[in-house]
């Protein structure tokens, strides 16, 4: 029995410290050191965190610098695209019409856009709202968005071409990553309401949650007084600056510009019920319907960390960790990625931005985060999965070096000019390739700003390097029959797009 009591008045005496330091160990002696070792193990120039937890911001913190050039530093107030960080948002604006009785999720697309197409007729007849929502409609994750994603292509002229995407899986049985998807369901909104996608975001969500720094759309990104300068390692062995995306023609899904600051704001809402400083942004019933899983992605045990359900709601992500329920999205750009992450369980928020796109640590933190918080075991997961990481980029890396190597003056089995000309491709449209002394170059139709070059090397065999790095560096060959050059067919950083293009020579 004094046993008993003993151990009854020591637990009591633990709890009573715990409630006095409510901040885990990690949060509160290690994560600033973490943080720094971090930025320099995985080459990042930037980040910034936030942590809410029981209605508080418990951490908020810029670190390392926004450019490298005038090395200025990373604040709470740094802006960085969130890229689909924003597909939230979107779902969140047509759960709140069909709570407001104004569409139904269910409601076919072809309501709304009569001459709306998909490769097949059974699957335009059925594709719903809640399926462009929930990235099922059978296409691969990010096909088509090499052909989307930084154009000059409407995004009427998006939704139209998508009836080029040829699906390897049947409708509704895989999960395929669709950012033309999410652009298509964001477009219904103006139909129903008479405001574009973004104004209704705007008015509804970003003023007043009072994101007073947020950008809807990517015009004039660069031109900020503390926006984040974005770079990637991807295809070389040290960070380069790459081009701002614009997303505008894929707002919906894509075009979101933030900071930490203001997603803890956004964050306090998706713990308070759909509330904000105590006024309804979001009817509760509304906010539930972006948590259902709509998608399974996966049903087994992960090897890495204690889940073993994840499933894809209406832009959102949500799975079991260490008994609880968690939601979650990242964002890619290029030259940032990005994770926002909340608990409601254990009323915790997360949101991390960075500025180099090829990395993981902006994951490995936000797990670190969430280990800390929901009591998992202490296991440094940066420097878990790091080696793996230095690994393979060395294997890439060398792998171009030998492809530059045999770049001698060697000459191809035709002449430069018979390669130049124009090719197609069904889905992305033309491109031109023309001569400039020994080399080739392609021109991109709708993408004003990427062109590539192709050096010849040796075996019928070219290097394709294309003028933004984020793009990357190949290996590729002509279809040739006889002396007929037939097709060229052109890969890209799978960051970008998964699958290559064929482009058939046709002048």
């Amino acid at each position: 029995m004094k046993l008993y009591f003993c151990c009854l008045l020591f637990s009591f005496f633990f709890i009573k410290l715990e409630a006095q330091s409510p901040e885990p160990v990690f949060i509160r002696d290690s994560m600033d050191s973490y943080i720094q070792k971090g930025l320099k193990d995985w080459n990042l120039p930037g980040l910034a965190v936030v942590i809410v937890k029981d209605g508080k911001v418990v951490w908020m913190k810029g670190y390392g610098v926004k450019d490298i050039q005038t090395n200025k530093p990373v604040d709470e107030n740094t802006l960085f695209m969130i890229a689909s960080n924003t597909k939230l948002f979107t779902g969140s604006s047509l759960a709140m019409l069909e709570t407001q009785g104004r569409i139904s999720l269910d409601d076919p697309i072809t309501k709304y856009f009569p001459n709306y197409r998909l490769y097949d007729s059974t699957s335009t007849k059925l594709v719903s709202i809640r399926d462009m929502l929930s990235h099922h409609i059978g296409t691969k994750t990010f096909e088509g968005d090499f052909t989307f994603w930084n154009t000059s292509l409407s995004r009427e002229e998006i939704m139209r071409r998508m009836r080029y995407l040829k699906p390897p899986f049947h409708f509704r049985q895989e999960f395929g990553y669709c950012n033309s998807c999410f652009m298509t369901a964001g477009q219904i909104i103006p139909i129903v309401t008479g405001e574009s996608w973004e104004q209704f975001v705007q008015k509804n969500f970003i003023d007043p949650l009072n994101m007073n720094h947020t950008m809807i759309l990517s015009t004039g990104v660069a031109d900020q007084p503390d926006v984040a300068v974005p770079y990637t390692t991807s295809y070389s062995d040290k960070l380069n600056r790459v081009p701002y995306d614009n997303w505008n023609n894929l707002a919906p899904a894509a075009s979101i510009i933030s900071n930490v600051n203001d997603l803890s704001h956004w964050l306090f809402m998706q713990l308070d019920s759909g509330r904000y400083l105590g006024k309804e942004i979001i009817a509760w019933d509304a906010l539930q319907k972006t948590r259902i899983a709509n998608s399974w992605v996966r049903s087994i045990k992960s090897p890495l960390y204690p889940t073993n359900f994840t499933g894809y709601g209406l832009g959102l992500f949500m799975a079991d960790y260490a008994g609880r329920q968690i939601y979650w999205h990242t964002g890619g750009a290029g030259g940032m990625v990005s994770n926002v992450c909340f608990v409601p369980e254990e009323n915790l928020g997360i949101a991390i931005l960075t500025n180099n796109d090829n990395q993981y640590f902006f994951e490995d933190l936000r797990y670190q985060i969430l280990d800390a918080y929901l009591g998992v075991p202490f296991v440094n997961r940066s420097l878990e999965n790091l080696p793996e990481f230095l690994e393979q980029s060395s294997k890439d890396i060398n792998e171009i070096n030998g492809w530059k190597a045999r770049v001698k003056s060697n000459k191809p089995e035709m002449p430069l000019y018979a390669y130049t000309g124009v090719y197609k491709n069904n889905l992305y449209g033309k491109i031109r390739i023309s001569q400039s002394n020994n080399q080739l170059i392609i021109h991109y139709e709708t993408k004003p700003d990427l062109s590539a070059t192709l050096d010849y090397m040796d075996k019928g065999e070219w290097l394709l390097s294309y003028n933004n790095i984020l793009y990357g560096i190949f290996q590729v060959k002509f279809d040739i029959s006889g002396n007929k050059v037939i097709s060229l067919t052109t890969p890209q950083n799978p960051f970008v797009e998964y699958d290559p293009y064929v482009f058939l020579k046709s002048q």
